[in-house]
């Protein structure tokens, strides 16, 4: 058996030490954040992944400041501990839980230093579990929960500090479950790997209230997850499970200029880009050396790099699935909010309601 400090808390989830997770091998346990000063100028995210099955955890920083965005990625060995959430430079700290979290950034041999708190608006909202088969094989089954807040501290970028104060808003994010992590399997399904993937994700900041609005859609357009969200601060959730959106393109592209969402009861929402353009890569996803789960052959292991803002445009790959700064409006009956958000986008394979044909084919 293997015991560790997480058996001598009330977490177990199965008869075994909490070191075993199940079965599964791609069983993962994630956090993530991203915040932005209120003109847009500056936009972080970071992100932290536990992999029990791999024996790896791994952790990413990035702040986009002057229109390049900065990548901190560190990788390490778990030895089966689930409760030391620290990689390399990068650590989170659960001061209150489900209310107050801080991220700190260790001085390093890279630009990225920082120490940055996180408060809650609102309890977390829990979504609809997402579970998703390949032919016989799962290919997702995990539970996510999310919250907007507000962020203070700092951060600095090769030695500039930027002070964080509370008009700094954003989101964060905790899933746990199965979804592809760690090295390919070697064996696809039968019916092969997933060529389709329709995603977005509208967490939005107004005044005294938080939006959130995703859908996963399948080719023909018919969502297998979807959900639109209103909580005021402190709580009052009113939940919306018929909204539909519509998107306008950028031409040549898969990014999109414009989308609008019907919520239902007489609201709707407008998302505007109107920011920087995160490139998602920056915390592993879809990056061909520092994806979830990877073992790099050291106990730590870190890394930096960056990318313009001309290498985030569409066309490269490391830049398909972003993070994109919105304007958000909200109609409500006679009122308009206006407030500020993020829009996630990924996309592969068709979607016949908005256009999107071929595998990665970009509308014209």
């Amino acid at each position: 058996m293997m015991l560790t400090k997480g058996d001598d808390f009330p977490l177990h989830q199965t008869s075994e030490p909490v070191a075993f997770a199940g079965t599964d091998r791609n069983f993962y346990d994630r956090y993530f954040f991203n915040g932005y000063s209120p003109d847009g100028a500056v936009f972080f995210a970071a992100a932290m992944g536990f992999y029990p099955q791999l024996g790896i955890v791994d952790a990413s920083f990035c702040v986009i400041v002057d229109g390049v965005q900065h990548n901190l990625r560190a990788s390490r060995r778990s030895g089966g501990e689930r409760l030391d959430l620290s990689v390399g430079p990068i650590a989170i700290g659960i001061d209150a839980p489900l209310e107050v979290v801080t991220l700190r950034i260790a001085p390093n041999d890279g630009p990225l230093t920082a120490e940055l708190t996180f408060t809650g608006r609102h309890f977390p909202i829990e979504e609809p579990r997402f579970i998703r088969r390949n032919g016989t094989r799962l290919f997702m089954d995990y539970t996510r929960m999310t919250q907007n807040g507000r962020w203070s501290g700092w951060l600095a970028v090769d030695g500039q500090r930027i002070d964080v104060a509370s008009d700094w808003t954003g989101t964060r994010d905790r899933s746990w479950g199965v979804r592809p992590v760690g090295a390919s399997e070697s064996q696809p399904p039968p019916e092969g790997n997933f060529t389709q993937f329709f995603w977005l994700w509208t967490p939005c900041n107004f005044g005294d209230r938080s939006l959130f609005f995703h859908s996963n859609d399948d080719g023909a357009g018919h969502p297998w997850n979807r959900r639109a969200v209103i909580v005021g601060d402190g709580g009052g959730e009113q939940h919306f499970d018929a909204a539909t959106f519509g998107t306008d393109w950028q031409p040549g592209s898969r990014r999109v200029a414009r989308m609008t969402a019907d919520l239902g009861s007489g609201r709707s929402l407008t998302l505007t880009p109107a920011g920087p353009v995160f490139a998602m890569s920056g915390l592993g996803y879809t990056h061909p050396l520092w994806g979830h789960g990877l073992d790099h052959g050291a106990e730590v292991a870190v890394a930096h790099d960056s990318l313009a803002e001309a290498e985030r445009g569409w066309g490269n790959p490391l830049a398909m699935h972003i993070q994109a700064l919105v304007t958000a409006e909200l109609a409500d009956g006679g009122s308009i909010h206006r407030g500020t958000g993020v829009l996630e986008q990924l996309f592969v394979g068709p979607h016949a309601p908005t256009g999107l044909t071929g595998l990665m084919d970009p509308v014209s």
